[in-house]
């Protein structure tokens, strides 16, 4: 079950039910345009300057499309394995202030039939931009927690 923090527990005061669905929805999204190698509709969901940080590296990005081109070749990486489709999973939802978001994704990674093959967690940090558009800012990419 995701949490989304209080106040008290480190979070501010944001519209839960509302800020979580539109968390939601931007994941949903991300997962459709990822498993689908739609690197121009993934990089419409980021913001630059932005950051990828992982076990393996430490990637800065400074255009829409180093994003695009980033995570066009997902598709092939995921075919490679059998991974057809994924789904977000919200582990844990905190706003530090009222534009920033920090989430917890589960990944988990589904064969043609739909079955969990195994999955993996990233971490995201959102950020209303100006206009008021929430968009990734930066991921870590945690190391898979299983895979069969």
């Amino acid at each position: 079950m995701p949490r989304n923090r209080s106040p008290a527990q480190g979070g501010v005061a944001v519209e839960p039910g509302v800020s979580q669905a539109e968390v939601q929805e931007i994941l949903d999204r991300l997962a459709e345009a990822v498993t689908t190698g739609n690197g121009s509709a993934t990089a419409r969901m980021w913001a630059v300057p932005a950051l990828v940080i992982s076990d393996a590296m430490v990637r800065p990005i400074d255009t829409l499309s180093e994003v695009e081109q980033f995570f066009s070749g997902a598709k092939f990486e995921y075919d490679a394995r059998g991974i057809t489709g994924t789904r977000a999973e919200i582990a844990d939802l905190t706003w530090p202030t009222s534009r920033i978001a920090i989430v917890a994704v589960r990944w988990p990674w589904l064969d043609r039939d739909g079955r969990e093959m195994a999955d993996e967690m990233s971490t995201y940090v959102f950020r209303r931009d100006d206009a008021g558009h929430l968009r990734i800012q930066s991921v870590i990419m945690h190391a898979p927690a299983t895979d069969t």
